[in-house]
C-alpha cells in the first residue's frame, strides 16, 4: 500500500470518526444526564439531512440548509423531549425502547410522507468543492477536511460548555445527583428539554454535513445510531472526551480495517478470497474492539464520573 493512500484513509476515518461523534456526543448526554435510551436519535439525524437538503433545495443555498437543519432537529428534539420522553424518566429502560422505536416507526413514515419514497440529493456548496494536494500526488476533497473541522470545533466548543459555563455546572451536576439539584431549585424540566434540543442539534448538524456526501432517503439514520451507541459504550456513557476518543477510534478501525486487512491477507490468500474473508472480518472489527475494550475497562474509556 502507498503512503498516499494510507494518509487518504486515515483522513477517510478521521471524517467518518467526527461524523460519529456528532451522534454520540448528543446520545451521550442525554443518556448521562437523564437516563434515557433514545432509540430515535438516529430519527433527528435523518430530519437534519432532510431539512438542510429541502431548504437548500428552496433558497439555492446550503448555509441556510445548514441552519435550518439545526433549527429543525432542534425543535423536533424539544417537541418530542416535552410530548413523549419527558413521560418516560422514571420508566424502566423497556418502557424507553419501546416508545422511541415507535418514534423511529413515526418519523420514518412521517418523512416519507412529507417528501416521498425517492432519496434527495445535496450539493456540495462551491466554498468547499475543491480539492488539495496529498503527498504522493493525489488530492483529496476540501468537504470532508471540513467536516472534520466542523467536528473538532464542536468538541472544543462542548468541552468549554460543559467545564465553564453554569449550564455545563447544571449538566454535570445533572449526571451526578438530578434529585440534589432540583431539591437546591433548578428547575430540572427546563434543564432536560435544553440538553435533549442539544443533543437533537448535533444530531441534524451531523446528517446535514453527511448529506452531502450520500444520498438523503428515509431510515439514513438507523445504522449510524448502531455505531454511535458502540462509541459511547468505548468512550465512557456521560463523557463528551471518551465520545471523542471512541469516535475516532471507531472511525479509524472501520475504515483503515476495510482497506488494510484485504492488502494483508492478499500475502498469501487468493485475491478474490482475501477480499472476502477481509471485508468479513473488518466488518466485525468495531464490534471485537468494543468487547475487548469492556473486558478490561467496564466503564469505558473515560469515564464520565471515573
Amino acid at each position: 500500500m502507498s503512503l498516499t493512500l494510507l494518509i487518504e484513509q486515515i483522513l477517510n476515518g478521521l471524517q467518518f470518526g467526527v461524523m460519529l461523534f456528532l451522534m454520540a456526543a448528543g446520545l451521550t448526554l442525554i443518556f448521562g444526564v437523564m437516563g434515557l435510551i433514545n432509540l430515535a436519535h438516529g430519527s433527528l439525524f435523518m430530519v437534519g439531512a432532510f431539512a438542510c437538503a429541502s431548504v437548500a433545495a428552496w433558497t439555492g443555498s446550503f448555509w441556510i440548509g445548514l441552519a435550518a437543519s439545526l433549527a429543525a432537529a432542534a425543535a423536533a428534539g424539544a417537541v418530542i423531549e416535552l410530548l413523549v420522553i419527558r413521560r418516560l424518566y422514571d420508566r424502566d429502560h423497556l418502557d424507553q425502547v419501546l416508545a422511541t422505536f415507535a418514534l423511529i416507526l413515526i418519523f420514518s413514515e412521517g418523512t416519507r410522507w412529507l417528501f416521498g419514497s425517492f432519496p434527495l440529493y445535496l450539493d456540495i456548496p462551491p466554498l468547499l468543492s475543491g480539492a488539495v494536494s496529498l503527498p504522493g500526488g493525489s488530492s483529496y476533497p476540501i468537504y470532508r477536511l471540513a467536516v472534520i473541522g466542523v467536528g473538532i470545533a464542536v468538541a472544543v466548543g462542548l468541552s468549554l460548555l460543559i467545564s465553564r459555563t453554569r449550564l455545563g455546572m447544571r449538566i454535570r451536576a445533572g449526571e451526578s445527583d438530578r434529585e440534589m439539584i432540583a431539591a437546591l431549585g433548578v428547575d430540572i424540566t427546563t434543564l432536560y428539554t435544553l440538553v435533549f434540543a442539544l443533543g437533537a442539534a448535533l444530531a441534524g448538524l451531523a446528517g446535514a454535513m453527511v448529506g452531502a456526501l450520500q444520498s438523503v432517503q428515509v431510515g439514513m439514520g438507523e445504522p449510524v445510531l448502531i455505531l454511535a451507541f458502540v462509541v459511547i459504550v468505548i468512550g465512557g456513557i456521560g463523557s463528551i472526551r471518551g465520545a471523542l476518543f471512541g469516535s475516532i477510534l471507531v472511525g479509524l478501525t472501520e475504515t483503515l480495517g476495510r482497506v488494510l486487512l484485504p492488502h494483508g491477507l492478499g500475502l498469501f490468500m487468493e485475491p478474490s478470497a482475501a477480499a472476502s474473508i477481509g471485508a468479513a472480518i473488518a466488518s466485525m472489527l468495531i464490534y471485537i474492539l468494543m468487547a475487548l475494550i469492556l473486558a478490561f475497562r467496564p466503564q469505558g474509556l473515560f469515564a464520565a464520573n471515573g
